[in-house]
């Protein structure tokens, strides 16, 4: 299993920044003991996801996990359903691990990685029920927005993913990301928008703390919502 300081491999445009984020005891403790047990390690060959989790019940991608506590509660309300969560960030891992054994959840799997190398690399076309990418870096400075990670090159490797009537929900409290998502979205031939822009937030997605306090504030969140046609 991936190391918690272990390098990535590179690649010349990322859409992140390694932090050097510190464990708390727990975290560390449930990346020392969980991974080996909930992770997979990365490789440049096709993944076997039914093997992974041990059955073949719909298979979503979870992009971005930050801390762990959305994917946990989506996973906890769909037990029927087996997540593959992907994110770089060794203290996130470990929250998420946490997470999964307090919980007792068997239907979630983490890949500590970069995503576009995942999707590209280890996901077949068709294999995935849906996507989910709730509230990637925005890249608010315009000379950094090459490194947002919706760009239509991802969003068609992405779209290739899905299975037919698979889901592709996306999430930003950015409005000019949102609008750049939309058109992205939209121009890309294999998705169909389920609604006429953006989407009402579905049930699954849980309100975060900091969606909370932003939405007190007057703040907007955005979601999208496509399928692939």
């Amino acid at each position: 299993m991936t190391e918690p300081d272990a390098p990535l491999t590179h690649r010349p445009i990322r859409s992140f920044v390694l932090r050097q984020g510190r464990f708390s005891p727990a975290q560390r403790d449930a990346y020392d003991t969980l991974l080996p047990r909930f992770g997979i390690d990365y490789a440049p060959a096709p993944l076997d996801l039914d093997r992974a989790f041990g059955r073949a019940n719909p298979k979503i991608l979870e992009i971005g996990f930050g801390m762990g506590e959305t994917t946990a509660a989506i996973a906890a309300a769909r037990p029927d359903d087996d997540f593959l969560a992907l994110d770089v960030h060794a203290p996130g891992v470990g929250g998420l691990l946490k997470l999964i054994d307090a919980q007792g959840l068997t239907n979630v799997r983490i890949l500590r990685h970069d995503a576009v190398e995942v999707v590209e690399r280890m996901i077949e076309p068709s294999a995935l029920a849906g996507a989910h990418v709730f509230f990637p870096d925005p890249w608010p400075k315009k000379r950094h927005h090459k490194r947002r990670l919706m760009q239509p090159a991802f969003v068609h490797e992405l779209a290739l993913r899905l299975a037919i009537d698979g889901y592709l929900h996306a999430a930003t409290d950015w409005e000019d990301y949102a609008m750049e998502m939309l058109a992205t979205f939209r121009a890309e031939p294999l998705l169909a928008n389920t609604t006429e822009d953006f989407a009402p937030r579905p049930a699954y997605r849980p309100l975060t703390k900091f969606e909370r306090r932003g939405l007190a504030l007057g703040h907007g969140v955005w979601d999208l919502i496509f399928k692939r046609r």
